[in-house]
């Protein structure tokens, strides 16, 4: 299949990319620059230069494709409209990446009992609601003769195989760790995180484009822990025997933003992956986060 990636050269879209062009797809994917257009040929990948903003180069791309994946921004509506008013009657499939922080709530580093699967209600939180309207936006296309389908993966971890190579979360908490010579999260960091192995995520997309129904929703994980866990694994790995320390939430807003601690590094986002191993036969088989830390791809 001709298939059309957005975020070729990220961490999620150029996993994802790398894996459909090595299944023996034709990929194109877009890049921003020259620099990231070498990088991602390196991977089997037909570079188009461009940006979301670029309506035209994203509406010839999804044209010249037989399926799209949408893996470089969660939030860009100019470009899903773009991509999907494209797409809109021919039966293809677009597949969207979100991202499970659409329910997560501000919880200054407090768990929560609260667990959401994929019937479960929620309301966004108002940093979230713009995401959560995208969301149901892309859905509705499946009544407009688009096969629309939005993967919503939890925090996730391990080394891109694309030509982006570093996640979010855990690459801030072992870069801050180094800083400070001790790991340290927001508030008491007992807030919790699903989280899954970008190993096992990368293949759900295939899975995706293959199987999934029009209108289909999946969140993604393959266990949970808290930031205090996380927090002790990287010490662990860095051979420091101290507890981690907690930071107050306005030292955390210094380290890494008032909106990345908030809704990131000290919320909540507990779900459950039921419909993805129900319906698709997804089967995560990577090593959990704590050993990935200790034993794997970030030990120095």
């Amino acid at each position: 299949m001709k298939i059309f990636c957005t975020g070729a050269s990220g961490y999620i879209g150029g996993s994802v990319a790398a894996h459909l062009s090595a299944a023996g797809h034709q990929v194109t994917g877009l890049v921003r620059s020259a620099e990231k257009a070498d990088a991602v040929r390196t991977f089997g990948i037909e570079p188009v230069v461009g940006t979301l903003d670029d309506a035209q180069v994203l509406s010839r791309a999804a044209q010249a494709a037989d399926v799209v994946v949408n893996a470089a921004s969660a939030d860009h509506k100019g470009a899903v409209v773009a991509l999907l008013n494209e797409l809109a009657g021919t039966g293809k499939p677009f597949i969207h990446t979100s991202g499970s922080s659409i329910i997560g709530t501000r919880a200054r580093g407090e768990p929560t009992d609260a667990v959401f699967d994929e019937d479960t209600p929620f309301t966004p939180s108002p940093a979230r609601a713009a995401r959560v309207a995208l969301n149901e936006f892309i859905l509705s296309y499946r009544d407009k003769g688009c096969r629309s389908v939005i993967i919503c993966p939890s925090l996730i971890y391990g080394i891109g195989h694309g030509a982006g190579r570093d996640s979010v979360q855990v690459p801030l908490l072992i870069r801050l760790a180094k800083k400070r010579g001790n790991a340290a999260h927001a508030g008491p960091g007992e807030n919790i995180w699903s989280n899954v192995h970008i190993d096992d995520l990368v293949p759900l997309y295939a899975l995706a484009i293959d199987k999934a129904p029009a209108g289909a929703f999946y969140f993604v994980e393959n266990g949970e822990n808290s930031m205090r866990e996380v927090c002790a694994a990287i010490n662990r790995m860095r051979g420091i025997a101290e507890p981690p320390t907690a930071m107050s939430m306005a030292e955390a807003a210094s380290e890494w933003g008032e909106g990345t601690a908030e809704d990131t590094m000290a919320s909540n986002s507990r779900v459950r992956a039921n419909r993805a191993r129900r319906e698709l036969g997804w089967q995560p088989r990577a090593r959990g986060l704590i050993e990935e830390i200790e034993q794997g791809c970030y030990r120095e």
